[in-house]
């Protein structure tokens, strides 16, 4: 038996359940096909300049890749017209809410983010013996002003999912440009946009990586998982003051982001006709599905995301459950409420048959 001793932070943690392979479910129903809808991912794939790109690359996996991610970082600022030093590549999203809960939180200090959101926010806050301020949503998306009031001496990080995960529902520009005027200097907001090439509603901080000029204090992070279609890669990106990234730099990995990554996120920059179907065919199958779940009378927030968090009045897991034995993943989110990534409109309409035959029982 072993007798070692781990860090108490590490009691009370759970370790993060993905969205559920599509391999695992085919072999514990056998099943042929399965379509997956749980993990907001792009049903078209990526580019086909990022699948030549790294096709070219294949010859060169015995080198390390670049640790500085010059191309990338370069074709970033060329896209945004920022300086280099205020950009950082991680290994998606994920790797980089580690990295700033490893740069930030000591222990007893505190992070404030919503009830409901990405889960990692609180994970990592708890792995450095941080303590999560959880914040209710309100109309099912940011609180702005309770967090504000949650703020005190002790706060180090607020994290803010806009678009939300799960619910998809955003804060207006004019929301949080009068958030951040009223955040204090010394609070680091992670102002985190994944899911921002989606939204559609005009009054969206579409330029939000401005905002790290007026604010200091503001990490905008994107990533190449979800539009781009890249997940499979690992690949996301920072922007942030040139102070914040050295000091993020002290606690990364020297070859954090992989050489295909780099190379596909490089190609995938420059296809923005991709990026422009993408977006259709996300609305497309946003609308489609907002009219089954009115006519199935079943409520939901509206979503500017690739997913919506839909109310099915029923035991979410259960529902989960009886989709998978059908060849169709979705992610339940606790009670009645799951979320369901867009897919194509083959796919949604098969999750829409499915699920009528599911509730009509």
């Amino acid at each position: 038996m072993l007798t070692l001793s781990y860090r108490k932070e590490l009691k009370n943690l759970i370790p993060y359940k993905p969205g559920k392979p599509i391999e695992d479910v085919k072999r514990e129903y056998g099943l042929d096909k399965v379509i997956k809808l749980a993990s907001n991912e792009n049903p078209l794939g990526c580019s086909e300049k990022v699948k030549e790109a790294i096709t070219h690359a294949l010859n060169d996996l015995s080198i390390y890749p670049d640790g500085n991610a010059t191309l990338l970082k370069e074709s970033i600022s060329k896209k945004y017209n920022i300086p280099v030093d205020e950009i950082l590549p991680t290994s998606g999203s994920d790797e980089m809410i580690d990295l700033i809960a490893k740069t930030f939180i000591e222990k007893d200090d505190e992070a404030i983010m919503a009830d409901i959101t990405f889960p990692r926010y609180a994970a990592t806050t708890n792995m450095m013996g941080g303590v999560p301020v959880i914040v209710p949503l309100k109309n099912y998306t940011h609180d702005l002003t309770a967090i504000l009031k949650a703020i005190t001496p002790k706060t180090k990080i607020i994290w803010i999912c806009n678009p939300n995960n799960p619910t998809g529902t955003i804060c207006s520009e004019e929301e949080v440009i009068d958030f951040l005027n009223k955040v204090p200097q010394n609070v680091v907001v992670a102002y985190d946009i994944a899911y921002g090439e989606y939204v559609e509603r005009k009054d969206y901080p579409r330029n939000s990586i401005d905002f790290i000029k007026k604010y200091p204090n503001v990490m905008v992070m994107k990533t190449f998982s979800k539009a781009y279609g890249l997940a499979g890669l690992r690949v996301a990106y920072t922007i942030a003051n040139k102070e914040i990234i050295e000091n993020i730099n002290k606690v990364r990995g020297p070859f954090n982001v992989n050489s295909l990554a780099q190379i596909a996120a490089v190609a995938a920059l420059k296809d923005e006709e991709f990026l422009k179907k993408t977006y259709e065919v996300n609305i497309e199958g946003k609308k489609y599905l907002y009219q089954q779940f009115d006519d199935m009378k079943l409520s939901y927030p509206p979503s500017e995301a690739n997913h919506i968090y839909v109310n099915i009045e029923r035991d979410a897991n259960e529902t989960f459950i009886e989709l998978q034995k059908r060849g169709i993943i979705i992610r339940p989110m606790g009670g009645t409420w799951i979320r369901v990534s867009i897919g194509t409109m083959e796919e949604n309409r098969l999750f829409i048959k499915n699920l009528k035959d599911i509730l009509n029982k």
